[in-house]
């Protein structure tokens, strides 16, 4: 008798810590997790000198440790890019090409604007369990970290995991067409975000010969084309003579990673704690 209620006591002892994490700390998880992608989200808006209106401008200057080929300097205002201007200097002869963007044009960064959008799902999802919300199963608590976690898994995936593309697809971006004077037809640029820097690739090409030699194989999707990937645009086959990459530091990306990393690791253990209850409970109320 004695053991058994010793063990009912443990049992009730146990449920009552439950009820508290129900009651209490799951609550204050998720006000810590919503203060922390609040910060976040205001890195992705960088508004200006007032609470409202356009996102203040930011400089950054292109750079690389391996070649001086491409320099240049990018503006970014939130997640668009308002303004580019780059220097080429053309590896065989040494001519410095200069392009800019076109006054009237802004180029969008859809990983900015995509992460952006799952911060704001995953604040939504937070506060759509206010403080007067009374969880009552464990199982109800993880659902909810669930899909916040998927939504930042998501945030985090389109700034650490650019797109691939292929080298037609490349050249059919509207990005091509956003420079004056127009960009040569013997070159190809990309933009694209990885981690917490603004990369920018330079392509220059040469036409294949119809009477050429070389077995012609189209490459396929990458993030970086290497020299000698092949293409086929219109009528023409062309190949890829040499690849410039530059970049820039964006710390506010920086920023909004590492929250990121927190907000995951501060939902998976409230989990844990769920879960360590799980023999304890059978989806049922407190």
């Amino acid at each position: 008798m004695a053991t058994v209620m010793a063990a009912t006591a443990a049992e009730r002892a146990v449920l009552e810590e439950f009820r508290w994490l129900l009651h209490d700390e799951v609550h204050a998880v998720l006000k810590q997790l919503q203060d922390i992608l609040k910060e976040a989200s205001l890195r992705f808006t960088l508004p200006g000198s007032g609470t409202e209106g356009p996102a203040k401008q930011e400089n950054f200057i292109l750079g690389s440790c391996g070649t001086d080929q491409v320099k240049g300097v990018l503006t970014l205002q939130g997640d668009a890019l308002s303004q580019a201007d780059v220097n080429l200097k053309m590896p065989r002869n040494n001519q410095l090409l200069h392009f800019a963007f076109r006054e009237d044009k802004q180029w969008k960064l859809q990983q900015i604007q995509d992460a952006r959008n799952h911060v704001s799902q995953a604040i939504y999802l937070l506060t759509s369990r206010d403080q007067s919300y009374q969880f009552k199963t464990g199982a109800e608590v993880l659902k909810l970290m669930d899909a916040v976690m998927l939504q930042l898994t998501r945030a985090r995936n389109r700034l650490t995991t650019p797109a691939t593309l292929t080298l037609p697809e490349i050249a059919a971006s509207g990005l091509t067409r956003m420079f004056a004077p127009a960009l040569p037809s013997d070159l190809l640029v990309n933009v694209y975000i990885n981690l917490n820097k603004l990369c920018l690739t330079v392509y220059q090409l040469h036409a294949l010969q119809p009477n050429s030699t070389k077995n012609f194989r189209p490459a396929g999707g990458a993030v970086l084309h290497s020299p000698g990937a092949m293409f086929e645009w219109g009528s023409q086959r062309l190949e890829v003579s040499h690849v410039h990459k530059v970049e820039c530091v964006i710390p506010w990306l920086n920023d909004a990673l590492v929250y990121f990393t927190v907000s995951l690791q501060l939902c998976q253990q409230l989990k844990d704690k769920i879960s360590v209850f799980s023999s304890y409970w059978s989806y049922r109320p407190f």
